[in-house]
């Protein structure tokens, strides 16, 4: 197995934990059949959620691992297991290896949770189980409005929006989730207003429009019923002052 050759040249670090969409089958087998540590990450994780999440990351199905009820969890529980694999292999240089001597954490969408445990927030019990919770009010939202979620490379946010204004306007619902960066948008809705947004952005010359590996349209109006009944969840987990920003 490799080792992480890049700390002798680290300087600030920064640990930035993904969302969903980024899980896919067969994530973390490797590393958990050479480290031990991230072995013990996913039996955790299968012993505290009482499913087999280990075998559904290693072998799948996918549709069973795309599903938001499981994709949470699952990439909470492998992010945690690389961060571990790390420390175990890093020890006192990565306290060490900014010029401050501090470590900064950040997450995109789910990836949040995941840095609030890796910030000494959250324990990786509660951040698992806020997560599965999390996952199931999304799913049960979908299910009362199902939606989903596609990226789109190349036009700027404000063509895209114009685009989901537009595709909204003739029905259904769509609208912009994330603006991730210059050329790289998120959108989000239900099924006849993301079909009409992506065949209008196709026919506009979008150099890509792919749908994501997202069941439900997180990130717009149709997850609100699954954010009101999650406020109490939260509210009913413990949260400390995080050890690193």
């Amino acid at each position: 197995m490799t080792s992480f050759p890049f700390i002798q040249s680290m300087g600030a670090t920064a640990f930035l934990f993904p969302g969903q969409g980024s899980q896919q089958v067969g994530m973390l087998q490797e590393l958990s059949q050479h480290y031990a540590v991230a072995k013990e990450t996913f039996a955790e994780a299968d012993d505290l959620l009482g499913i087999n999440l280990s075998e559904l990351c290693f072998s799948g199905p996918e549709e069973q691992l795309t599903d938001t009820i499981n994709a949470q969890p699952a990439l909470l529980t492998a992010s945690v297991a690389v961060l571990r694999v790390l420390q175990q292999e890093l020890g006192e240089r990565l306290q060490q290896a900014s010029t401050g001597g501090a470590t900064f954490v950040a997450g995109h969408s789910m990836g949040e949770y995941t840095a609030l445990v890796a910030a000494g927030s959250l324990t990786f019990a509660d951040g698992l189980r806020l997560v599965r919770e999390r996952g199931r009010l999304m799913k049960w939202a979908g299910e009362q409005k199902p939606g989903m979620m596609a990226a789109v490379l190349g036009p700027e946010e404000a063509v895209v929006a114009a685009a989901c204004a537009e595709a909204s306007a003739q029905g259904g619902f769509v609208q912009v989730a994330n603006d991730n960066c210059p050329g790289q948008t998120v959108i989000s809705g239900d099924k006849v207003g993301m079909e009409a947004a992506m065949a209008a952005l196709t026919a506009a010359g979008a150099r890509r429009v792919k749908a994501l590996a997202v069941s439900i349209a997180a990130h717009s109006p149709l997850m609100q019923p699954a954010a009101d009944q999650l406020r109490a969840a939260i509210a009913a987990t413990p949260l400390t002052p995080p050890l690193v920003p």
